[in-house]
């Protein structure tokens, strides 16, 4: 469901939220109770209703953060989702530098640590055991618990994501620092189970509330970090293995060549059409070329250019796992790789990356 647009960015709120609120006004109101002796229980579900309201709507100012952060550093975000345990900002692309790294993720708590100290301070000043200090108590208590669950050291979380940050940038390998995350990940998972069963020893009001909320969130963990674990494992770059391998050589022609002259010439090289007054219209796409030639092998090539963007394009001396990451998720299918000069160094296609990937995972 889409709630509206902040910056440009869709917020989507999906269906697994709603059972989430469930949950919490079940498990909520015997608490409220206690903070409100002697009121009705509709009002304590309709307070514990409001708190689910209010920890969606902290959730969504964390992931604000995040977007806000991404966006400056020209990191495109497709949409915030608010889910079950909290929301997902998703990134296009992944950050090319620990820092960055660093910065989005340091981003949302952040923002959950402001508002939770606004709400703190403004909680000092209320009257106690009345509905504006529970609402007031709630507030705090939410952007304290998203600020304090995303800092965990484990992947998903922001904190995961700090410390990939980090050995990233002590070992200058991003893959170094999601292992060191992933394990960081085992770690919260286990604590947050030892903490739901001292709870039910120990018998206090919240232990079911507990329970609940650290077996869904240390399912959480352990399954984002797996799904972190295998993308790392899609886009690791192999020992020994250099770009130069993997290019095709290039070959420019002018855009107005003949379609089934441009494919001929091709021969397993990547085709850089360029017009007569030097603009590069585009790389050749041999499938659309194909289907041309067929039909009219003298329509100039041009008709089947792919165009070359920002996004198309890749630096030699960039660092393998984030050309690989490129790769994965960029639309086109080839690239053009140039040196830092801007000079045309080969052409690297989709299949080429992913056969080579794949035979050295292997080995």
């Amino acid at each position: 469901m889409l709630l509206g647009r902040v910056s440009g960015v869709p917020v989507v709120l999906a269906p697994s939220w709603w059972l989430f609120a469930v949950l919490v006004v079940l498990f909520y109101t015997p608490l409220v109770g206690l903070l409100l002796p002697g009121s009705p229980v509709w009002v304590a579900a309709l307070l514990a209703g409001a708190f689910a309201i209010l920890l969606a709507i902290s959730v969504l100012l964390h992931e604000m953060g995040h977007c806000v952060a991404a966006l400056r550093l020209g990191l495109p975000v497709r949409r915030v989702r608010l889910q079950m345990l909290g929301g997902v900002s998703e990134v296009v692309r992944t950050p090319s530098t620990p820092a960055h790294e660093g910065v989005v993720a340091a981003a949302g708590p952040v923002v959950s640590l402001l508002l939770t100290g606004v709400f703190g301070l403004a909680l000092l000043m209320a009257e106690h055991e009345t509905v504006a200090w529970v609402l007031l108590l709630q507030a705090t208590i939410a952007n304290g618990a998203v600020a304090l669950f995303n800092l965990l050291p484990g992947l998903p979380l922001d904190g995961g994501r700090i410390v990939r940050a980090v050995v990233w940038g002590a070992t200058g390998r991003r893959g170094a620092g999601t292992r060191a995350a992933v394990v960081g990940a085992g770690l919260v998972a286990a604590g947050l189970v030892v903490w739901a069963v001292s709870g039910l020893v120990e018998g206090g009001a919240d232990q079911w509330l507990r329970l609940a909320v650290c077996v869904l969130m240390a399912a959480f963990v352990v399954t984002g970090a797996s799904a972190e674990f295998a993308a790392e494992r899609r886009t690791a770059w192999p020992e020994g293995l250099t770009l130069a391998e993997l290019l095709r050589p290039v070959l420019q022609l002018p855009a107005e060549s003949p379609v089934a002259d441009a494919l001929a010439a091709a021969a397993g090289r990547g085709v850089v059409l360029v017009r007569a007054d030097g603009i590069a219209v585009g790389l050749l796409d041999t499938a659309v070329a194909e289907r041309l030639a067929a039909t009219q092998p003298n329509t100039p090539a041009e008709r089947a250019a792919e165009p070359i963007t920002a996004d198309t394009v890749l630096l030699d001396s960039e660092p393998g796992e984030e050309i690989a990451e490129r790769v994965r998720t960029g639309a086109a299918w080839q690239f053009l790789v140039v040196d830092e000069d801007g000079k045309p160094s080969g052409v690297l296609r989709r299949e080429d990356l992913r056969a080579a990937l794949t035979a050295a995972r292997g080995r």
